[in-house]
């Protein structure tokens, strides 16, 4: 039990470095635009990073519980690949690389399984590099196939949607910006489109009766599923409906009304960086009480001063996951703390060194940015939202001038965003290798 509680200790310190090591995600732009002072903006960043709370579910936690047969794997693999996870997040924090806590942890957790897997583990079927989940086909229902090649796929896949959302949105903010009928049209056209689709995604067939609010429209408004399509909604109809105004907007006007803006899409991406990244502790930790209970599997979790009855789902025996409250809770806590803690060093290179970040650049690039984490986390992938805002101001730039993107800048980080998950698995290995030696 005394290594259950490190490694949730532990666990919870990779969330709060998580929150320091990316806030600058959340807040570069803002910074950078002066909408708000640095200090406002991590205030505003840690709220909306905490709020996320109440609107996202446990998909990411569970694929990231699952990253290796936790069937296979002891304690020490966990605790391996969360040393590993904070020993690389503060090396990049120190040199102000934006490089990806969720990789890093990904990275850290597959490297102490497959040293695990080499050197403990005889079942054929989890030996070796078979120990790591690579990839699991979609069943009937899922949406996507799962499996640590996804998650690495989208290494590349998250900032390259990112930066065709934010490109694709740009292009509709300039084009409305012409005083004729045909920006208006379009924009009218694709709000009809839009509500169109959510009225398809949200959950309207809903009983108020167990409900906080007995009335059936609070009881949908409040319904946790439904709220992340709301905040969809909101997003894109705040730049629809400035897009309608845009042409009779002076250019002083303009960008007075987007610096406002701008409070709503920071918002956003905090809300989704929250969501995103503080679900990826939630699924080490339930992966640890999955290990633990496997190795004891007669102890009552839920006894005592401390409830860990973590179940994690399994589709074949009909098992739906179960979490206590405190988990997530703290989780977002921890994670808001970070946050507030800043992270100054790599907020330079995110809101100034890749490209000239002016307050409509600060709001196509987090609205596509939390757009982006929104999708994500509706596919369960944990992706990183630095590598999600980083594409988001790329595409921001490139319709500017493909020359508006420092791009020696960019293949910099593109460099740390490849090496991440490998540095960080050799890392646990080693890690391992040595824990192995004194427990």
């Amino acid at each position: 039990m005394t290594l259950l509680i490190v490694i949730i200790v532990l666990a919870l310190l990779f969330d709060y470095i998580n929150g320091f090591h990316d806030a600058a995600n959340s807040i570069a732009t803002i910074v950078a635009t002066k909408v708000l002072t640095p200090f406002q903006a991590v205030l505003w960043a840690a709220f909306f990073n905490f709020m996320a709370y109440w609107v996202f579910g446990f998909g990411v936690a569970d694929t990231v519980a699952k990253t290796a047969h936790t069937s296979s794997i002891d304690l020490v693999v966990i605790l391996a690949g969360i040393i590993a996870a904070i020993i690389w997040n503060l090396l990049t924090w120190w040199k102000g690389i934006p490089s990806s806590s969720s990789h890093t942890l990904i990275g850290g957790f597959a490297g102490a399984a497959i040293a695990h897997g080499l050197s403990s583990v005889s079942d054929p079927e989890h030996a070796g590099f078979k120990i790591v989940n690579w990839f699991k086909a979609a069943k009937e229902g899922e949406l996507l196939p799962s499996g640590v090649f996804i998650v690495i796929l989208f290494i590349v896949l998250a900032p390259l949607l990112g930066m065709i959302i934010s490109y694709f949105i740009s292009l509709w903010m300039m084009y409305s910006s012409k005083k004729n009928i045909g920006p208006k049209v379009l924009t009218v056209v694709m709000m009809i489109a839009v509500t169109w689709f959510l009225s398809t995604v949200l959950k309207f067939d809903l009983s108020p009766e167990k409900a906080i609010f007995h009335n059936q429209f609070w009881y949908i408004i409040s319904e946790p599923s439904n709220i992340k399509w709301f905040l969809v909604a909101v997003i894109f109809f705040s730049l629809a409906i400035f897009n309608l105004l845009f042409s009779s907007f002076s250019t002083a006007k303009a960008e007075k009304v987007l610096k406002r803006m701008q409070l709503l899409s920071s918002a956003a991406f905090s809300l989704g960086h929250g969501g995103n990244d503080s679900q990826k502790v939630m699924g080490i930790i339930a992966a640890a009480v999955a290990v633990y209970l496997r190795m004891h599997p007669h102890v009552d979790m839920s006894a005592g001063w401390l409830d860990l009855n973590v179940v994690l789902p399994d589709e074949e025996k009909g098992i739906e996951s179960h979490m206590p409250g405190w988990i997530p809770l703290t989780c977002y806590t921890v994670i808001a703390l970070g946050t507030l803690s800043g992270g100054w060093k790599i907020v330079k290179t995110m809101g100034s060194k890749i490209t000239k970040v002016t307050a409509f650049e600060g709001v196509v690039a987090e609205s596509a940015g939390a757009l982006t984490l929104f999708t994500t986390e509706h596919f369960k992938i944990p992706v990183s939202t630095t590598h999600t805002i980083t594409g988001s101001i790329i595409g921001v730039g490139v319709t500017k001038r493909v020359s508006a993107v420092r791009w020696g800048v960019t293949v910099k980080l593109l460099w740390a965003w490849i090496l991440t998950i490998p540095v960080s698995a050799v890392l646990a290995a080693l890690t391992y290798c040595i824990l192995k030696l004194f427990l």
